[in-house]
């Protein structure tokens, strides 16, 4: 992040020179040397805990998550052939007896003068 895209005056309003160059360098030389101190304190410490998270993550995801859903899949299949069988034994018979029913249903519509 740079300092124009932070601080950003408007075109007809901007502050005077200097002011504008000591707020360019206090922010440009805060920012640098504030990201290399807390890089320093922390960055070792949130590596280990990030690489921890996505090593948990991983081996989840691997030895967890892919082997159930392989699972429910399997599973998922074996009940869509048993639904298969029970709609085309029970409920296509009856809806194409139904359709039957209603395809001889003549309708005229007559206006009334």
């Amino acid at each position: 992040i740079d300092f124009e895209d932070v601080i950003a005056e408007p075109e007809g309003t901007h502050s005077f020179d200097g002011i504008w160059k000591a707020s360019f360098t206090t922010f440009t030389v805060t920012k640098y040397w504030f990201y290399r101190l807390l890089s320093t304190i922390f960055g070792i410490p949130m590596a280990l805990i990030w690489g921890i998270y996505f090593a948990i993550l991983s081996f989840l995801h691997i030895w967890a998550v892919v082997p159930c859903i392989k699972s429910f899949l399997i599973e998922i299949q074996c009940i869509s052939r048993v639904y298969s069988i029970y709609v085309h034994t029970f409920c296509d018979p009856l809806f194409e007896a139904i359709g039957k029913i209603f395809s001889n249903i003549r309708i005229n519509m007559q206006k009334e003068i």
